[in-house]
């Protein structure tokens, strides 16, 4: 019998402990759990709080942001507007001064083969001149010519008719003395 109570006792004495640590466990169990539940429900909160107060802030920035895209958007709307206007007037003025560039280079032709033909003219005018002047200058040494001649075939004819007289006179001179000569025989 003495090896009896090593059967009984041992399990008895594990029974005992197992009891009182199960007590302790079950007692506190409860408790422990609501406590552990609580706290994690705490920290479950916590962090929903701290989500939502994120969400809460990234609406807020989102919001801002939009709004501030929704003025760089105007802003930029606006902006582009008066690009593509300007760009337009720019481009009017580009097509305007081009065609003005046309048209006076178009009038520079023009007028350089006008001025090329007033040249000729000029040139025509000035043979014209010349010829004009020469001949001028030929008709007054014609005329001077002329002149001197009619001047010496006035001598001439003075001389000739001064000589017709003399010679009338030598004529009748003779003829009277011819005639005072057969007056005289």
């Amino acid at each position: 019998m003495k090896k009896k109570y090593l059967y009984v006792f041992p399990p008895l004495i594990g029974l005992v402990i197992f009891g009182t640590v199960y007590w302790q466990y079950s007692s506190g169990y409860e408790a422990r759990l609501a406590e552990g539940e609580r706290k994690a429900r705490a920290v479950i909160e916590a962090k929903l709080a701290e989500d939502a107060r994120g969400r809460e802030k990234a609406v807020r920035d989102a919001l801002a942001s939009q709004e501030k895209r929704k003025i760089d958007k105007a802003a930029n709307e606006k902006k582009d507007l008066a690009d593509k206007e300007m760009r337009e007037k720019a481009m009017q003025a580009k097509f305007r001064a081009q065609r003005e560039t046309d048209k006076l280079e178009q009038q520079a032709k023009r007028l350089k083969k006008e001025i090329d033909e007033e040249k000729k003219e000029i040139e025509k005018i000035e043979a014209d001149k010349k010829r004009s002047v020469e001949e001028v200058a030929f008709q007054r040494e014609y005329v001077k010519k002329a002149e001197a001649n009619t001047r010496s075939l006035a001598i001439v004819l003075d001389r000739i008719a001064a000589a017709d007289v003399a010679a009338e006179a030598a004529a009748k001179a003779a003829a009277a003395a011819a005639a005072a000569a057969a007056v005289k025989k």
